[in-house]
């Protein structure tokens, strides 16, 4: 991945932040009660096309995120639908306080729209780097957290957060995301409902984010060169996650992998664990992940290669987790 460059039409096809404030402006055109709030980063995240369109419906609160937060509670309670654009690093660690007490408490109709998530800004450093978020946001109860893959799925999340009464969390990168989706919306993406984009037998990849596109890349390879049948499940929702389709991976892989730009800790490869332990049965489980380190400063996809988050890295752990002899025999009569 490392030395990737893009042009200017495959940015503006592949900036997941792009199409999140186009689909804002057209469903702005129609509900009149949705609000756009930004702390002095409407340019950035994109919500400054919603600014252009909807002036009077509008708000740039400065570089004061805890107050915006608090007043888009209040916005809530008066019956507007505000949607709340900043990094994600600020909204999850800045702002906590309101989102926990003014919002998720009050199950306020709010909808957060966390951009340059993960390490989709490595070159930020640690200030901007936000790997914890998904660990956090599950925690808030009555919120909802969805990591789409890609730009046409970030179109659709947002429609369907403004449908889902309550707290929403939509994580989104900063951008230049490979496209998983074809220009079609209509895929029936609905909120925890995972997708199931490759079958396969021998092993299940469960990624979520810009790891999405990575899992299919390995699977693919994995398929060609290795002869395997890598199942990949696009995760979007990690809550409410979908159980049903984590068990049928279970039932008829026996191997999971979970892939995500977030800290192992907490995130996707946690939620699925969990699912995995509650339900008695056993398998060859593996997180890929950020480990529990602040991350070195550098490129996305250069972080991506270091984390083996990506393609590469994905076929390493496949490969690895194929070799284990997780059970003596695939008799499922001795499980709890």
């Amino acid at each position: 991945m490392a030395g990737l460059t893009y042009t200017m039409l495959d940015a503006a096809n592949m900036a997941t932040t792009e199409l999140y404030g186009k689909v804002l402006c057209e469903l702005g055109k129609e509900h009149k009660e949705i609000v756009g709030l930004s702390a002095d980063l409407a340019k950035s995240t994109k919500i400054g096309l919603f600014e252009n369109d909807y002036p009077d419906r509008f708000f740039n609160f400065g570089i004061a995120e805890q107050n915006m937060f608090g007043a888009a509670a209040g916005m809530a309670l008066g019956g507007l639908v505000p949607f709340v654009s900043t990094f994600a690093i600020f909204a999850v660690m800045r702002s906590l306080d309101q989102i926990h007490t003014d919002i998720c408490y009050q199950n306020l109709n709010v909808k957060i729209i966390a951009t340059h998530a993960g390490l989709s800004f490595g070159q930020g450093g640690s200030t901007h780097n936000c790997v914890e978020d998904l660990s956090i946001m599950k925690a808030m109860a009555n919120c909802k957290v969805i990591v789409p893959a890609d730009g046409i799925e970030t179109a659709n999340a947002v429609i369907a957060a403004y449908e889902t009464p309550g707290p929403v969390y939509l994580r989104i990168n900063r951008g230049f995301d490979q496209k998983v989706y074809d220009d079609k919306m209509d895929y029936n993406f609905e909120i925890g409902k995972a997708i199931t984009l490759k079958e396969g037998t021998d092993i299940t990849v469960i990624a979520c984010g810009s790891c999405v596109y990575q899992a299919i890349q390995a699977a693919d390879i994995l398929s060609s060169v290795d002869g395997l049948k890598v199942r990949v499940i696009n995760m979007h929702t990690i809550k409410p996650i979908d159980r049903e389709a984590i068990l049928k991976a279970v039932q008829e892989t026996r191997r999971i992998i979970t892939v995500e730009d977030h800290n192992v800790i907490g995130g996707l490869g946690s939620s699925v664990g969990e699912v995995i332990a509650e339900s008695g049965k056993g398998c060859a489980f593996k997180k890929l992940g950020i480990p529990d380190v602040y991350s070195i400063i550098g490129l996305h996809e250069d972080l991506m290669a270091y984390y083996k988050i990506d393609s590469n890295g994905i076929i390493e752990a496949v490969r690895e987790v194929m070799g284990k002899d997780f059970e003596e025999d695939d008799d499922w009569e001795d499980e709890v």
